[in-house]
């Protein structure tokens, strides 16, 4: 008995791979007694001995729109764990790659001079730059002060997680101590700003150029605001702070040996004149709620841009100015080489004998965005634990944001999944393919 296959013209490639030439046959001979031939005109036929195989055409597949700019839906950045290490932005075999390429380039031609910052100097067209970061980071915490008096923002009492909305998702992720004893279950608690925006510290340097910090200076160097320590290097005038500002680019003797310049014959310095005044943080005293539904969403707009310009400033300003942070921990140093305080405590470290694994850092480790969940409507049903998968997050302070009524913008739309339709049940959510 033999059974015969039809498949389209476009399939027929395909399937010429797997049988012979000889076993396609003309449909108008021997189909006609099957009663086939209607439905396999502008088809071949396919004779196989004892398979068989059910008859397709080929249906033509849906029209869709791509964007890789503005993808529909995406996850956030991947949190990695206490035992991994945090990838480098730029993977060691290139970065080899690229020193010996400028090596070979480099041959056989004169030392050109260091371009400021190297040489000790500060790179002009950045100092405003350094001044509109710093403001808009006041900006952001005296704001933010006064958006949580009008939107809810919970803390989990046994980890670090924060959710913004009227009550606590119902999501079983909590790692904190006795988390088995709870199923996973988070305490809702009230939050404060360090819960939003995370206060990471460094040095403070005096001579950015200068000596690396030891072990045993760790006590006697201040601490200061990561964010803080890269303005003051950027050319912010703090007197809380003082840093050593060169008039003379340096004299380099040896790779890692330099001596500065004479000063002596040059003028006194002029006083410096800021290119805008400082802000200050606002007493908590001082802090009010807005008053009126317009104030909140005008308030939630001038937080947002405070965000946007420092991240953005932040980002240029680390172009020029290195900053440095462990591939363990979350440490953070602004300098061109990390400090020697035996101060890491991350996984394994009594292998590295407590020192840092410095790298170089990026935007979200200066900034750490705190990504929470996003929720859809406030006012609306609760989230629910079985619709996990369609829910989006963004960072706090973009959702606090959201939430009081500023237009989120178009970089954060896909990872809160603003266009992704949610199931208003469990049941609707098992038919979604």
């Amino acid at each position: 008995m033999s059974i015969t296959y039809a498949v389209s013209w476009a399939d027929a490639g395909t399937l010429s791979a797997i049988s012979p030439r000889n076993q396609f046959i003309n449909p108008n001979s021997s189909s006609s007694s099957f009663g086939f031939s209607a439905c396999l005109q502008g088809s071949s036929i396919l004779q196989l001995d004892s398979r068989l195989v059910l008859c397709k055409r080929r249906q033509p597949l849906p029209f869709v729109v791509r964007s890789s700019d503005h993808p529909q839906n995406a996850d956030p950045p991947k949190q990695y764990s206490k035992r991994e290490k945090k990838p480098f932005p730029v993977p060691i075999v290139d970065l080899r790659r690229a020193a010996r390429e400028r090596v070979k380039n480099n041959k056989d031609k004169p030392k050109r001079p260091l371009p400021p910052p190297k040489n000790g100097m500060l790179v002009k067209s950045l100092v405003p730059l350094a001044y509109k970061v710093y403001n808009a980071r006041i900006r952001l915490i005296n704001n933010l002060h006064r958006l949580m008096k009008v939107v809810r923002v919970n803390a989990c009492g046994w980890c670090n997680e924060i959710h913004v909305g009227p009550y606590g998702h119902p999501f079983k992720s909590c790692k904190g101590p006795s988390a088995s004893q709870r199923k996973g279950h988070h305490e809702w608690t009230n939050s404060v700003l360090e819960d939003v925006i995370v206060p990471l510290e460094a040095y403070h340097l005096y001579d950015r150029l200068g000596n690396r910090i030891r072990h045993d200076e760790r006590f006697t160097i201040p601490r200061v605001p990561a964010l803080v320590e890269l303005c003051i290097q950027g050319g912010v005038e703090i007197p809380e702070f003082p840093t050593k500002r060169r008039r003379k680019p340096i004299i380099r003797i040896g790779k890692s040996e330099f001596v500065d310049a004479d000063e002596t014959e040059l003028p006194d310095p002029e006083p410096h004149i800021p290119p805008e005044p400082l802000l200050t943080e606002s007493p908590p005293s001082e802090i009010a709620p807005p008053s009126s539904g317009e104030e909140t969403v005008s308030l939630a707009e001038e937080t947002l841009q405070a965000w946007e310009e420092m991240r953005g400033g932040a980002k240029k300003l680390m172009r020029a100015y290195r900053v440095r942070v462990c591939g363990y921990c979350p440490e953070v140093h602004v300098g061109p080489t990390g400090h020697k305080a035996q101060n890491c405590g991350a996984f394994k470290h009594q292998q590295r004998n407590g020192q840092h694994g410095w790298q170089s850092a990026v935007l979200d480790d200066l900034i750490p965005p705190r990504y929470v969940w996003h929720v859809p409507d406030v006012n609306g049903p609760p989230m629910q634990r079985e619709l996990r998968s369609f829910y989006g997050q963004a960072p706090a302070v973009v959702e606090i944001c959201a939430q009081a009524g500023a237009e989120v913008p178009e970089q954060y739309r896909a990872t809160m999944r603003l266009e992704v339709g949610i199931p208003s049940s469990v049941k609707e959510a098992e038919m979604v393919v």
